[in-house]
């Protein structure tokens, strides 16, 4: 039924975001037209988690087995990280967007379901 994810970051900078996830992160793309890149990632997965809040609110982290050699990589790369937070279920970073944005990674500490 469900064939795959389709995360948007938006960005006051999205070919500077774009080059980060293309040239620090490495995720393959492809070009859908104009230079508009589209990133494969690997398998996800999604939670639901309560909210008080009657608004729509998503967010999206990538998953990473090493967190302190992506920082090492990012700070190779010019790009600012967080220090880790250890949240119990996996440690936590914040990379720095080059359009001002946010995005977390964390190393899992939880049990991951199997790709589909």
């Amino acid at each position: 039924m469900i064939s795959g994810c389709h995360a948007v970051i938006y960005s006051a900078d999205p070919e500077a975001d774009r080059g980060l996830l293309r040239d620090v992160l490495g995720l393959p793309h492809v070009d859908a037209g104009g230079g508009w890149l589209i990133f494969g990632l690997p398998p996800a997965e999604v939670a639901v988690h309560p909210t008080e809040e009657a608004r729509e609110r998503h967010e999206v982290f990538l998953m990473c087995d090493d967190l302190a050699h992506l920082r090492a990589v990012l700070q190779d790369n010019g790009v600012a990280s967080s220090p880790p937070v250890d949240t119990g279920w996996g440690l936590l970073s914040h990379l720095a967007l080059p359009g001002g944005g946010r995005l977390g990674v964390y190393q899992p500490k939880h049990a991951r379901p199997a790709a589909r």
